[in-house]
């Protein structure tokens, strides 16, 4: 088999240790192979620097183990090439599953060529992207907070959830705070209302008569509290990530001009592809990289299921979440590629399909640095001729039951 590398390493990496392997030339025109095991302590890792270093090894290949592979990366990435590999990638020869054997069969496999590496960004993004999914995290965590709120209400009778739009907001927690004190007439509740929700002061009165007792007014209180602690920690974080993501700002400017995407929205793409797009030499690259794009599954003409493979769940949360934003512009040729797609497809499969189009339009926008130009919501009628687009318009109708006769307004 060909040989592309000649000074190679692998490395089998674990919580406590890592097992090296090098293979590089000997003194007869053959191959020497050395392994030995290291300590994943910053102190050990220096000397697994130092050792790879002896040999002359320009490639390191290591396998995706958890986040214990994160550590030896970053120690070793100034000083090497470092190859972070899919662990499904690396199937080992079965009856041979030793922490030795591991570290040879990487080695071996980046030697000839036969794994390449996944995409790691560098220092700066990869700061911004802790910090986005944290932030993310909280926010999850936030909202499951509120669920439980919620359920609290419900359990004690107290159904403001069902006349305030947002319980949490001015008004709400005026009562909220007002129920925990010991307030429970609902006319004195209903009148801690401002602004529009006076207009439903009826209503307010009818959802604040409940059961509430001494025990929901503990459970709310330490919800209210959670609450605010990740209110206060959200905001601390996004104000650390407008810091991280300055040096962004034009490229940020850029993805916000894509409908449906926000700032923040921006900022978690940014923080899980990276701003140079020469790593993905097209946007398909980039979509089938990240698990947006269907499957090739094909054998003998027959085609098998077309799933999505697996990417990085952060970006795909943050895709869809911004196509469904997208399918709700006016006006906008996202809008209509998802209300084209849900009537045929369903609403996820034309989310994901949307949230598609966004990663493929990041790409070129990042590529080109040019902002977003819109195709138009009439993009897909556009090619047809006036009087088909009518026709399928009308066998449309017929086929719903009605009968349709046309007739042209006046001029």
């Amino acid at each position: 088999m060909e040989r592309l590398i000649e000074r190679c390493a692998g490395l089998d990496v674990h919580k406590a240790s890592v097992t090296a392997t090098v293979r590089v030339p000997n003194d007869h025109g053959g191959r020497r192979t050395e392994t030995r095991t290291f300590r994943a302590t910053t102190a050990g890792l220096v000397l697994l620097g130092d050792w790879l270093a002896s040999f002359g090894v320009t490639v390191v290949g290591m396998e995706s183990t958890g986040v214990y592979w994160k550590p030896v990366y970053y120690l070793l990435e100034d000083d090497f090439e470092v190859w972070l590999l899919n662990a499904q990638h690396l199937k080992n020869v079965p009856g041979r599953k030793t922490d030795v054997a591991d570290s040879v069969w990487i080695c071996q496999l980046v030697e000839h060529g036969l794994v390449r590496p996944s995409f790691v960004p560098p220092k700066p993004i990869r700061e911004l992207r802790d910090l986005t999914r944290y932030r993310k995290a909280l926010l999850a965590e936030r909202t499951r907070e509120v669920q439980r709120l919620h359920k609290v209400l419900e359990d004690a009778g107290i159904k403001l959830a069902s006349v305030a739009s947002d319980p949490l907001g001015v008004s709400g927690r005026a009562m909220l705070e007002a129920l925990v004190s010991g307030t429970h007439d609902p006319q004195v509740l209903a009148e801690l209302a401002r602004g529009r929700l006076r207009a439903k002061l009826p209503a307010l009165r009818e959802a604040l008569d409940g059961r509430f007792g001494t025990h929901h007014g503990l459970l709310v209180t330490e919800m209210l509290a959670r609450i605010d602690q990740m209110d206060e920690s959200i905001s601390r974080l996004s104000a650390e990530v407008a810091r991280v993501a300055a040096p962004f700002s034009p490229l940020l400017g850029l993805l916000v001009t894509i409908p449906g995407v926000s700032r923040r929205t921006a900022e978690v793409l940014l923080a899980e592809i990276g701003p140079d797009m020469g790593r993905f030499p097209t946007a398909a690259h980039l979509a089938s990289w990240a698990g947006v794009c269907p499957g090739n599954n094909e054998s003998a003409g027959k085609h098998g299921s077309g799933r999505t493979r697996k990417g990085s769940k952060w970006l795909r949360v943050a895709l869809v979440e911004a196509a469904h934003a997208a399918a709700r512009t006016k006006n906008s040729y996202l809008a209509a590629q998802y209300a084209r797609l849900r009537g045929r497809r369903g609403p996820k499969k034309a989310a994901l399909a949307v949230a598609h189009s966004i990663l493929v339009i990041a790409w070129h926008l990042l590529s080109r640095g040019e902002p977003y130009s819109d195709l138009g919501a009439d993009y897909f009628v556009r090619p047809q001729s006036h009087q088909a687009y009518q026709d399928r318009l009308v066998r449309q109708l017929e086929r719903m039951g009605h009968k349709v006769t046309l007739e042209p307004t006046a001029a």
